[in-house]
């Protein structure tokens, strides 16, 4: 099992943003959370990263409890299984494609590899941005970037949050395929956390967040 979630419940100035919620997740099998927005899923990718610690339950990443760590333990088996894609680029702005994902592989705690870099580039068709700066990149390049960035730890966890809100059908399809493919070729699981519901097409396997038990 490469995620277990047991019981989990959370809340914000006393209001229940999560309430007993759990989930149990193979390795291999890509999953939807699907949800409205303001239904928990940010929560919840915090609370599998490792970002928030919950009021009661238990965080098991690839085995290890990740809800009982100090963040410093946090940080470490957060860096080792579990690659993160957000709504937003995070690079560096000052450093070049290339030049982010080597630093982004040495904070995952691998050893250089420039070859594992040329291949992730290669793979998501970015070779010729390598050199390019974060403001040099299109909608859909930075997009791949932020994929590239996500796997160049080889996490066993890859959680991507809302990455087709902003897309039309077409755009939707490709980003979909991009992820399923990518993950499946880094040994990865793929968990998307959205409420675009024309995902479904893509990944049946679907986590429904109930309005009553996530209330935000």
């Amino acid at each position: 099992m490469i995620l277990a979630l047991a019981d989990l419940s959370h809340d914000f100035g006393g209001q229940h943003v999560l309430n007993g919620f759990s989930l149990d997740l193979p390795k291999g099998q890509h999953s939807l959370l699907l949800g409205p927005s303001g239904s928990g899923k940010t929560t919840l990718i915090n609370l599998i990263a490792g970002l928030l610690t919950p009021k009661s339950g238990t965080v098991i990443v690839g085995g290890e409890l990740m809800s009982a760590l100090r963040p410093a333990a946090r940080d470490d088996l957060r860096r080792r299984r579990i690659g993160l894609i957000f709504q937003t680029l995070r690079l560096v702005s000052a450093l070049d494609l290339r030049s982010n994902l080597l630093l982004a592989q040495r904070l995952c705690g691998e050893a250089r590899d420039e070859a594992r870099i040329v291949e992730l580039l290669d793979r998501l068709n970015l070779s010729h941005r390598a050199k390019g700066f974060p403001r040099d990149l299109s909608q859909g390049e930075a997009q791949r970037a932020a994929i590239a960035r996500a796997l160049v730890g080889k996490p066993d966890l890859l959680i991507a949050d809302e990455p087709t809100s902003a897309l039309d059908d077409v755009n939707t399809a490709r980003v979909a395929k991009l992820l399923i493919e990518t993950a499946d070729a880094n040994g990865s699981t793929l968990l998307i956390a959205t409420h675009d519901a024309r995902l479904r097409e893509f990944i049946p396997t679907t986590l429904q967040l109930a309005p009553l038990a996530l209330a935000a």
